[in-house]
């Protein structure tokens, strides 16, 4: 399954030339991936980061810059699971522009609980949502 979101380029997102500056991209996934967790996993991360003490923070972030956004597109972020870890998940992200790919990113999240931030399991109700968003792997 993939969880799909749109974001319009504003003008906060842009440098002196009405172009994406890379650093907001980061904040446009963190974006995504919060409202993933809210309205798909049931995890927001207000429950999560404030109520609990506990925390999601990005291991490893990867990204291909494929073509520039501009002021005023709208870009559609598709987030999909690759990888499910007892801690952690690898996230792929793919962002288009009217069918047209801007970039590509992949991150892995952790879990991790408490004061000392140690990575722990996924809580069962948030694995099993995230268990929905596993791509399948085609045939080999």
């Amino acid at each position: 399954m993939v969880f799909e979101r749109t974001i319009k380029v504003a003008f906060q997102h842009c440098d002196p030339a009405g172009i994406v500056f890379y650093p907001r991209y980061y904040e446009m996934i963190n974006q995504v991936t919060e409202e993933w967790f809210e309205q798909s996993l049931g995890a927001s991360f207000v429950d999560i980061h404030i109520n609990q003490g506990d925390a999601v923070p990005t291991a490893k972030i990867e990204t291909e810059f494929k073509k520039p956004s501009k002021l005023g597109d709208t870009l559609l972020f598709a987030l999909q699971v690759t990888k499910l870890g007892r801690s952690s998940v690898h996230l792929e992200f793919t962002v288009t522009c009217e069918d047209e790919l801007r970039l590509t990113s992949r991150s892995v999240i952790v879990y991790v609980k408490g004061e000392d931030k140690k990575p722990v399991s996924w809580p069962q109700t948030i694995r099993k949502q995230l268990e929905f968003f596993l791509k399948e792997e085609g045939p080999s």
